[in-house]
């Protein structure tokens, strides 16, 4: 669905991306992990047009994002949810105003209809109670799911996630993982995280993409990459006391 070919960025001279080439399978989520300042939320950016390659092709499927323009980028961007780091709720709406905004923005439904896709939203992300409320009179993990109910709120078919767990504590994040793997099977969807998250990572996502300094270390499956003889792979794991049993240590989590 999503390809990366040879994709170079540099801000003025620093080069962030290095030759980045990967792919992004339909129905999969797909997890961005690595070091601070690695390339990874950059990595996110090129698949909306919010960044243009220095040099190589971002596709989806057979449009190339990297060079699209006028309509067919705005058909392209059509196709995905983003959820901001923070949520990004603005604090003088409510939850349902919120969630209703890339609706009341970008389409011609009537106001039935969108209250009726913001219900509808709320309810997938476990949130209709909050429906009237302000993003400061609910939690942290509230907020998220707020923000992840306006990214799907439009339906589309691909979500990217910036730090969906950041700022939360292990329970809740947990809680945001399963419900973000739950909507990803349930709506038939492709999901892309960029996490600090490993051990979330390494239970819900399909794959686990690394990148260091720029480049791909490596794509696999979390079995594969728990398992890696790669050392920066390794190192990585290590950093965060992930040993190679984790996965069957945690399999209830996945549950």
């Amino acid at each position: 669905m999503i390809r990366f070919e040879n994709v170079v960025k540099r801000f003025a001279g620093r080069e962030v991306l290095s030759g980045v080439s990967f792919d992004v399978r339909d129905g999969e989520i797909l997890a961005v992990v690595g070091p601070s300042g690695t390339g990874k939320s950059v990595t996110l950016k090129h698949m909306v047009r919010l960044l243009t390659p220095t040099s190589g092709k971002v596709w989806l499927d057979d449009v190339e994002i990297s060079s699209a323009t006028g309509k067919e980028l705005e058909n392209v961007r059509s196709r995905f949810g983003y959820l901001f780091q923070g949520g990004a709720l603005l604090g003088w709406m409510t939850v349902a105003e919120n969630v209703a905004l890339p609706l009341r923005e970008r389409t011609r439904m009537s106001a039935s209809e969108i209250e009726a896709s913001v219900a509808e939203a709320l309810k997938a992300v476990e949130l209709s109670d909050a429906a009237d409320l302000y993003p400061a009179e609910i939690s942290g993990g509230m907020q998220k799911r707020a923000g992840l109910a306006r990214a799907i709120v439009r339906k589309s078919d691909i979500i990217l996630y910036d730090e969906p767990t950041s700022g939360l504590d292990p329970v809740t994040s947990v809680t945001i993982n399963r419900l973000i793997k739950r909507l990803n099977v349930e709506r038939k969807m492709t999901s892309i995280l960029v996490t600090h998250d490993l051990q979330g990572a390494l239970l819900f996502a399909d794959r686990i993409l690394m990148l260091k300094n720029g480049h791909v270390v490596l794509v696999a499956p979390p079995e594969q990459f728990v398992n890696s003889d790669i050392p920066d792979v390794h190192e990585f794991l290590a950093a965060q006391l992930i040993t190679p049993d984790i996965l069957a240590k945690s399999f209830n989590l996945k549950q």
